[in-house]
């Protein structure tokens, strides 16, 4: 094959991709767009099909309403505490999970003490175990502490991570033992050899794992319906359902779609401004 038809291929490919890119980038973005044009459109226009596809003059009020005035059907909580209480609960889950897998990966890997192993099998064996199955006893330890309706209840019950715990493991594995004998001779201890040395080579993995984390603990939705009774106790998913009525008519849709796209923007801030670190340390885990 002649250079110029090889350059030919090889441009015709690279359109095909980018177009399929664009086509792909299409199909996921337009929905967020209509949710964000539905937001800046009053109650009316929506219930009016077909739905303009620029934006509206109602932007300034619906975000202004949704954030300070409260939303009716969730006895008037703003969305502004919604997104606090789910923002607590996503950031206590996720540096909950990081902590207590980091620790135990690091007596399972770096420490010898009976029945070892038996202990790391047994965090494991939980991933194989329902959330369903754990919710009842959990609801009832809960309600014996009084933690119904608190941030410890919302996030306490979920901080254990049988995954982090797996992926730190396999990455402390990794680390030379050379390095932990140098560490030893330097005199480091072991909370030494943790802070100076295994943090700092640890934190492309806790970004990455931050990520996954912190988007879990964003989008829960059974836990939280169960353990909150109070409106202002929310998180934003379940403020969510609630606004939403059997009849058009009596959903605030206007409201809807402004809490839809508030709820949507911090995971993707969260994923955009950590990717690269999300991506190198899916890439070191691997290794």
């Amino acid at each position: 094959m002649a250079e110029g038809e090889m350059i030919g291929v090889k441009t015709r490919s690279r359109v095909i991709a980018h177009f399929l890119l664009v086509i792909g980038v299409i199909v996921v973005a337009f929905p967020i767009y209509y949710v964000f044009i539905a937001s800046t459109h009053s109650i009316q226009t929506i219930l009016r099909p077909p739905l303009p596809l620029l934006p509206g003059p109602e932007l300034v009020e619906n975000y202004g309403d949704a954030m300070t005035g409260g939303v009716g059907r969730i006895g008037g909580v703003g969305v502004g505490r919604l997104l606090w209480n789910t923002t607590v609960v996503a950031l206590g889950i996720a540096f909950g999970k990081i902590v207590i897998s980091m620790a135990s990966a690091y007596a399972i890997v770096f420490f010898r003490f009976p029945l070892r192993m038996v202990c790391f099998w047994l965090i494991f064996i939980t991933l194989m175990l329902p959330v369903e199955v754990r919710i009842l006893p959990t609801y009832k330890v809960m309600v014996d502490l009084k933690l119904i309706d608190t941030y410890a209840g919302l996030i306490l019950p979920l901080v254990a991570s049988a995954t982090g715990t797996l992926l730190f493991r396999q990455f402390f594995m990794t680390i030379p033992n050379e390095l932990l004998e140098a560490a030893r001779v330097d005199g480091a201890g072991p909370w030494r050899f943790f802070k100076d040395i295994l943090l700092p080579l640890s934190l492309t993995n806790i970004a990455a794992l931050f990520v996954i984390l912190f988007i879990y603990g964003w989008t829960q939705y059974l836990w939280p319906l169960l353990v909150t009774n109070s409106n202002s106790m929310n998180t934003i998913v379940i403020a969510l359902k609630k606004m939403i009525s059997f009849a058009d008519a009596d959903t605030p849709w206007n409201l809807v779609m402004v809490t839809s796209m508030l709820a949507i923007l911090p995971p993707i801030l969260v994923v955009v401004l950590m990717q690269r670190w999300f991506v190198k340390g899916l890439v070191e885990t691997e290794k």
